[in-house]
């Protein structure tokens, strides 16, 4: 005789979390007549376990099972029947099925325990100041604790304890946008990710450049303070990427050539509002940066001279991240020519002895068209 196997299946209200993005997550995934269906946990689990399970994407400790009520043999029982995963030492998911990127969030942080935060490249993930997702999920401690690390887990050992504030419900337990940003710059180790991680923050905008300097000087230990003061500066003046800030340093200021206003608005053709990242009003003409580093396949690069140089004549010229970083000087040669142009009579000065921007700029090609072109760098 075949025994039907019931689950019932758990609709989680409110839906989703704004700071996260998670939204509404399901607690795990059974089969129930060929279809997939979302468990929750026990009716015989007391409702302040089901509940606190359901906020933390179906993750508890067994210290909060212990506290609900339940006694370590039913938390064994749970284990032995397969109701219950052991996930991490002394943690579990309440569901079977796969776990969900908020579950495995979730059992991280509460293995780490008291004091434990999301932290880092993980912050950063679920504050919205990167698309990528950590490989490992990292999480910060307080000082005076130590937590043995487990497979897929990075913990830091954290000096500084951070703004101390609660994230929305069913949010996991992270740093705040600041301390974020700080956490990333101080493990860099470059100067273009440390100009990465600041300008991108204040571009979306998750803080604000008073806030940010705030919190660098709440800290004793920070790498990169010296620059960091400079790029904070850059990033709220509207360098909105590590291309950006790049150009503006590296090309326009470091060969004299005049400032441009940053992030212009104007109305695209169809009626949404778009941003010209570089632009002089008195000379009508537009400069645009493409910080997209790496297009396998395309043509990247195989018109940069011939177009841009055409461009010198139009209105708009487009660079992308391998012209600013390796050919900086010709770049300010190009833009101090279009300038002239349309009216400029500054002078375009050496960026060092052996500054190339006072040599001609390479002809154009024999297939050089007339009128505003750009070039396929970044396209």
């Amino acid at each position: 005789m075949r025994v039907p196997v019931v689950v019932s299946r758990c609709q989680v209200p409110g839906a989703r979390c704004p700071a996260s993005g998670l939204g509404r997550r399901a607690l795990g995934v059974s089969i129930v007549g060929g279809r997939r269906d979302t468990p929750r946990v026990s009716s015989e689990t007391p409702r302040s376990l089901q509940e606190l399970a359901r906020a933390q994407g179906g993750v508890v400790s067994r210290r909060q099972a212990l506290k609900s009520g339940m006694s370590v043999g039913e938390i064994g029982a749970r284990i032995k029947f397969g109701r219950w995963r052991l996930v991490h030492r002394a943690v579990y998911v309440t569901f079977t099925g796969p776990l969900s990127r908020e579950a495995q969030l979730w059992a991280a942080v509460l293995y780490a325990g008291r004091g434990a935060r999301l932290s880092h490249e993980t912050a950063a993930e679920i504050l919205g100041l990167t698309d990528r997702r950590s490989p490992q999920i990292q999480v910060s401690i307080p000082p005076e604790r130590r937590v043995v690390p487990v497979e897929g887990v990075v913990i830091h050992i954290s000096s500084y304890n951070g703004q101390i504030w609660r994230p929305p419900p069913g949010v996991p337990p992270h740093t705040s946008e600041e301390d974020t940003v700080l956490d990333l710059v101080h493990a860099a180790t470059s100067l273009d990710d440390v100009i990465g991680w600041v300008t991108r923050a204040l571009a979306k905008p998750l803080t604000s450049e008073d806030h940010l300097r705030t919190a660098m000087a709440a800290r004793k230990q920070l790498r990169w303070r010296r620059e960091l003061g400079e790029i904070i500066t850059a990033a709220a003046g509207g360098a909105h990427s590590v291309l950006e800030y790049r150009h503006d340093r590296d090309v326009q200021r470091a060969h004299g050539l005049p400032p441009a206003r940053k992030q212009v608005p104007f109305e695209q053709p169809n009626g949404t509002r778009g941003y010209l990242d570089r632009y002089y009003p008195e000379y009508r003409l537009v400069i645009e940066l493409d910080g997209r580093q790496y297009h396998p396949g395309d043509r990247r690069g195989q018109d940069q001279d011939r177009d841009n140089a055409n461009a010198v004549t139009g209105s708009t010229l487009r660079y992308g991240w391998d012209d600013v970083i390796r050919r900086a000087c010709e770049i300010a040669r190009q833009e101090a020519d279009a300038l002239r142009r349309r009216g400029w009579r500054g002078t375009l000065k050496p960026c060092s002895p052996a500054c190339r921007a006072t040599y001609p700029v390479r002809p154009a090609g024999p297939h050089a068209q007339s009128g505003a072109a750009v070039s396929r760098i970044g396209s």
